[in-house]
């Protein structure tokens, strides 16, 4: 396993980093365990989530996720310091008007019960899971300044920012000699890429922020289950796809598959290596429910796409307009 480097941090993460927003939602606690030790045992070492995982599902009062990932590293007897834990903080965990937020007093609140659930004395990347327009950011960055110091976070990083947010979020940092951010969580793949590359990508080389984009492989879309002139699944995920169904992403998964059978690799890994040969990207969020999943994902460790086939993807994925 290649370990890379948290942005401008010393920290080292794996190139892939295992999400967890279905621990607990399409997976149950045993399952859950189960694909976190094969994905620690394959060196994946790097576990994002979140505490509002999976609220949006009926009954389920979030920190579900934490939770599973708390009862797996005391049953396992995992080595604290063998893993980089992320999570993350914004969403509404309760009813009253001061359960979400990145105010100063939910995000001491939070942490606390964050760290309950994951059964840990510290949280490895605590990060700001979307920006808050009631807070000021200095009162959001002197909390997790605050929290570092305590050593109950190492790092903090922030996901779903602007690049003026989080430009902001630099200046004021510095401005005032406070911990900054130093991941970013976008949403990133081959058929949504404008909304990172197009001032996200700058910022983050300038400022050596680490990149951890989420839904890589567009919810299930690149991995070339959803097909030209085939019916879509009956389920609500395949529903949320309908949109990728154009005839210009169906003739990318087309294309796709053929680079994929050059390198004896699958269209989701080729999806995965287009990123990884970014070298602005630091370690992809991956999901899996089933070991077999997960193995797939790994395959990508393997596959290097060479200098044509990148411009051939950027070529049929290309969002710029051409100016006259």
């Amino acid at each position: 396993m290649d370990y890379r480097k948290l942005g401008r941090t010393g920290l080292k993460v794996s190139p892939l980093c295992m999400g967890t927003m279905q621990f607990g939602w399409s997976l149950d606690e045993a399952d859950t365990h189960r694909i976190l030790s094969a994905s620690l045992d394959a060196g994946i070492n790097f576990f994002d989530t979140a505490d509002i995982y999976s609220r949006w599902v009926d009954g389920n009062p979030g920190g579900v996720s934490e939770t599973f990932i708390g009862s797996w590293m005391k049953q396992n007897n995992i080595p604290r310091d063998q893993i980089v834990l992320a999570t993350k903080v914004r969403g509404q965990m309760g009813k009253g008007p001061n359960d979400q937020g990145l105010s100063r007093v939910h995000i001491i609140n939070a942490v606390e019960a964050s760290l309950r659930r994951l059964q840990t004395d510290h949280i490895d990347l605590y990060q700001s899971h979307w920006t808050d327009d009631d807070t000021p950011i200095e009162e959001t960055l002197r909390a997790f300044d605050d929290l570092t110091k305590q050593g109950k976070i190492r790092y903090v990083g922030a996901s779903n920012y602007a690049a003026w947010e989080l430009v902001q979020a630099l200046w004021t940092s510095d401005k005032n000699s406070l911990v900054r951010y130093d991941s970013l969580q976008p949403h990133y793949n081959l058929i949504h890429r404008d909304e990172f590359e197009r001032e996200l990508h700058a910022v983050c080389k300038a400022y050596e922020i680490a990149v951890i984009p989420y839904s890589p492989l567009a919810g299930g879309f690149l991995t070339g289950k959803y097909r030209r002139n085939s019916p879509l699944p009956e389920s609500k995920r395949a529903e949320g796809r309908k949109s990728a169904m154009t005839d210009k992403n169906l003739a990318l998964i087309d294309e796709m598959e053929v680079i994929a059978l050059c390198h004896s690799a699958t269209i989701s890994q080729v999806a995965l290596a287009w990123m990884l040969a970014d070298p602005v990207i630091t370690s992809p969020i991956i999901g899996a429910t089933s070991i077999e999943q997960l193995n797939e994902n790994l395959g990508v460790l393997q596959v290097k796409l060479d200098e044509d086939e990148i411009t051939l993807l950027n070529k049929l994925t290309e969002w710029r307009v051409d100016e006259e």
